[in-house]
């Protein structure tokens, strides 16, 4: 694992292996870029609403959560704030797309 994926703690390589098939997906890119391609069946938590509405998406901090986006720069920061809140559970799974295909998750395109 390189520097900037350890530091970001994105998912990689024998890491997906460990990645709870149960999380709660949340993808923390826009409205816009959520609606062009999600993970079938992750929730929509864009970034800069992350730190005022997390705690109502999963308020048991010991949810399991993965979190992503584009690249893994947003969710690699969102994933520092839920640390900092205190959640147990949470996992930078990095883009969009490599993440669907870890978890053999379908990519939604609307509602």
């Amino acid at each position: 694992m390189g520097f900037f994926s350890h530091f970001m703690g994105a998912i990689s390589g024998r890491d997906a292996v460990d990645l709870p098939q149960d999380a709660r997906l949340i993808d923390v890119r826009s409205h816009t870029e959520f609606m062009s391609g999600h993970i079938d069946g992750a929730f929509n938590l864009p970034l800069d609403r992350f730190n005022h509405d997390i705690h109502r998406v999963v308020p048991d901090k010991n949810t399991p959560v993965i979190l992503y986006c584009r690249s893994g720069a947003r969710s690699g920061h969102a994933l520092s704030v839920m640390r900092q809140l205190g959640y147990q559970q949470a996992f930078n799974g990095g883009s969009v797309g490599t993440l669907a295909l870890k978890m053999n998750k379908d990519i939604r395109r609307g509602a």
